[in-house]
């Protein structure tokens, strides 16, 4: 039995009867289409999905953003749901890059179906057609090879068979996924063939837990046992597992203590007594001071990043040894350690049986308690002292003040700017989704895409995105779709006139933020250094269709969020904040290379310190 169809139908035709199971519970794995169409998709997939109303399309108003709404409801599912995002071949498609890069070094998978120059290569160079003097076999969307896991191109009706079960195995596997990207000539898209019947058949594709090498456990099991001073890393991989009540008992029993990268921090609750908080370099000086004594380090689904190993500053021990939980084998090889590849549920629930009895010494348990009750001190302190009554107030008191008003369920979204270094070392997290921080990209301008795929991969849950100026300016165009499908979420924009971040990391480096306030050039100087340009981001949002409130202190920004949990539609709650006080750094140190010779004397004291700061990194063999 054959069907006939356009590749373009038979691909959605495939995508509708796709589904994913683990742990028995079965779901369609796709959510529908995101796309903007152009002559390189609407005859061919847009009639397609004009044709499947059951498979649904949602109207985006910008390419790279719709690839993180897709990003972060896949973020929010675990990985177990994904969407297509569509557009035409030429800047619809190049658009999408960034967001294709974000998805697979967050390892999150998303579907991109670019439209492509015509295969038959009659009309050639058509309308956005990148030409080459050395070959006809490339465009622009050669381009996603790099930041895809699985690039293909569909030159060919036939070729779809076989491309289109590989596609699924990569979006649904735990170690491989990202992006994937299936490349479809625009005149390709509109061929006919008889597709055979079992390509459209129900699929689902078993999500297992694979479970580790027991010699190799068994060794994890006994240079645990030999530890005096262990330390849990818990990343990203802890929570896409599940793994999080068996993570909160395993910590319980043996008493060796939690420190959290971005992804990781969610993982277990901030008020438990093993918790240590944030790790790295932005992390909490107790978890730092605990990594740099540590002797074991066990990585559970972390892939090590720079400002989770403070640019290998930190585990500072000179007998230290790595443990590294994980499913995927490129990241439990790192920094040498010991690679337990599984399932990081299974494995702990594994492991622990192999401990025993273990526990840490008594008075180190007792230490990371009063760790835990000191922190918590601390953050109260930090978040009640800032200036929360005369604007501009600060950042600090702005997430104080949604942290404090929060349901344990809800979820705070950020990404770029000064915030997430605040947010890892303040945040009290309370469940697994309510941290949700882009930090594997940083993306200026995931944030609102983010709010839109969050709130539609979990309407129970209220959603709160924490966005500054910056990331406004760069993408705020899906407020415009939230409001056109009726999705309903909160946007804290915070406005400094400036890259906060960025300015913070000049100052330090002795460039004295050059480059990073929004202001008039001034005549005399020629440097952008006049004054604060007049831009109302509170009208902007306005005009795309939020509510808007303002709030200036930490009592009106209270009133906003309640007021904002009543509306029925997006809301923009617009803050000023102070754009030089933020929360300070601990003893970590993050590598950000300074010129070796300058004329400026502060660059010259900073490049110094730098020298100093690299004599502490280590090489992990």
């Amino acid at each position: 039995m054959t069907r006939r169809l356009t590749v373009a139908q038979a691909t959605i035709q495939f995508l509708k009867n796709q589904y994913i199971e683990r742990d028995g519970v079965e779901q369609p794995y796709f959510a529908g289409c995101f796309g903007i169409f152009g002559h390189g998709n609407v005859a061919g997939l847009g009639q397609a999905l004009q044709e499947n109303p059951d498979f649904r399309y949602y109207q985006c108003r910008n390419e790279q953003s719709m690839v993180h709404t897709a990003v972060a409801y896949a973020k929010v599912k675990n990985r177990l749901a994904a969407f297509v995002c569509t557009t035409s071949i030429g800047p619809g498609a190049t658009n999408m890059i960034t967001g294709a890069a974000l998805a697979t070094i967050n390892r999150l998978p998303v579907l991109l179906l670019p439209g492509d120059i015509f295969a038959t290569r009659e009309p050639n160079p058509v309308l956005q057609q990148l030409e080459s003097a050395v070959t006809q076999d490339i465009s622009v969307n050669d381009c996603f090879k790099p930041v895809s896991k699985y690039w293909d191109r569909i030159n060919r009706p036939e070729q779809l068979i076989y491309s289109l079960p590989e596609v699924m195995r990569v979006l649904t596997s735990q170690a491989e996924m990202g992006a994937v990207t299936l490349s479809m000539p625009q005149d390709v898209q509109t061929h006919a063939y008889d597709y055979p019947e079992e390509l459209f058949k129900k699929r689902v594709w078993h999500v297992g837990r694979p479970r580790p090498d027991l010699p190799t456990l068994k060794k994890a099991a006994e240079l645990i046992k030999s530890a005096k001073k262990p330390v849990i890393v818990a990343g990203g991989g802890a929570i896409y597992s599940d793994a999080c009540e068996v993570l909160h008992d395993f910590a319980t029993k043996t008493g060796i203590p939690v420190g959290e990268t971005f992804a990781g921090k969610g993982a277990v609750r901030y008020d438990q007594p093993y918790s240590i908080g944030g790790l790295g370099a932005t992390g909490t000086k107790y978890a730092i001071d605990i990594a740099n004594e540590a002797d074991v380090v066990i990585g559970i689904g972390t892939r090590y990043s720079d400002f989770t190993t403070a640019s290998k500053s930190i585990f500072q021990n000179p007998d230290v040894t790595f443990i590294n939980i994980n499913i995927s084998e490129f990241d439990a090889f790192k920094h040498a350690a010991l690679p337990v590849i599984g399932d990081a549920k299974v494995t702990l629930e594994e492991l622990s049986d192999l401990l025993g009895n273990f526990e840490v010494d008594a008075d180190y348990r007792q230490r990371i308690a009063d760790i835990n009750k000191a922190w918590d001190d601390e953050v109260t302190q930090i978040y009640a002292e800032g200036n929360s009554t005369v604007p501009p107030i600060d950042q600090a008191v702005v997430i104080g003040t949604l942290n404090s008003f929060m349901d344990d369920r809800d979820v705070m979204i950020n990404a770029s700017g000064s915030a997430p270094g605040d947010l890892h070392k303040l945040w009290r997290a309370t469940d697994p989704k309510n941290f949700h921080l882009e930090y594997g990209y940083s993306c200026m301008g995931y944030e609102i895409a983010a709010g839109l795929g969050a709130k539609m991969a979990d309407p129970s849950r209220e959603i709160y995105v924490i966005c500054g100026d910056g990331g406004y300016l760069m993408n705020n165009n899906e407020i415009v779709t939230a409001i056109q499908e009726g999705v309903k979420f909160t946007i804290l924009l915070l406005n400094n006139n400036g890259y906060a971040s960025i300015g913070g990391l000049s100052e330090s480096i002795g460039s004295e933020r050059f480059g990073t306030m929004y202001k008039y050039r001034d005549e005399i100087s020629g440097q952008l250094s006049g004054t604060f340009l007049p831009v109302d981001l509170a009208k902007n949002a306005e005009s795309l269709g939020a509510i808007v409130i303002k709030a200036t202190d930490r009592e009106s920004l209270e009133n906003a969020l309640a007021q904002s949990k009543t509306n029925d539609r997006l809301t923009v709650i617009y803050i000023e904040t102070s754009l030089y006080r933020t929360v300070k750094g601990y003893h970590a140190w993050w590598e950000v290379p300074i010129a070796q010779v300058s004329t400026s004397e502060k660059v010259q004291q900073a490049y110094q310190t730098y020298v100093e700061n690299k004599k502490t990194q280590k090489i992990f063999l």
